[in-house]
């Protein structure tokens, strides 16, 4: 991805996708050709954030110690308005399947993650 675009996965606030300029397919996951054509050439976008829940979960024990602190703390699979799926935080409370959400940043452990809330949120 561009160091230009912000992406959460380089310790920036955003969501970054490529999209194939040969066919239009839209990508979150990182990968140097398009999967629908087989294209390289690819463009970065800043992506909004918004998006609908497709899915929801909590976790109750977090998978190491030094997360525990965190339990309970949900999480989200959710369909980004320009096509993608992406997987993010929530609360762990009051975000359902179907909800539209926005999508902020916030530290968890050592990183920073996605953390979507219902849209209209504070």
């Amino acid at each position: 991805m561009s160091a230009e675009i912000p992406d959460w996965t380089t310790g920036r606030e955003g969501l970054a996708l490529a999209r194939c300029r040969a066919c239009g397919h839209v990508q979150y996951l990182r990968r140097p050709f398009c999967p629908e054509c087989g294209s390289e050439d690819l463009g970065v976008e800043q992506a909004s954030g918004r998006g609908t829940v497709y899915a929801v979960t909590v976790v109750a024990r977090a998978p190491s110690p030094e997360l525990s602190a965190h339990a309970p703390y949900g999480l989200a699979l959710v369909d980004a308005e320009e096509g993608f799926r992406f997987m993010a935080h929530c609360p762990p409370e009051g975000v359902a399947i179907g909800d539209p959400v926005l999508t902020r940043f916030r530290s968890f452990g050592a990183g920073l993650v996605p953390f979507v809330t219902p849209e209209g949120t504070p």
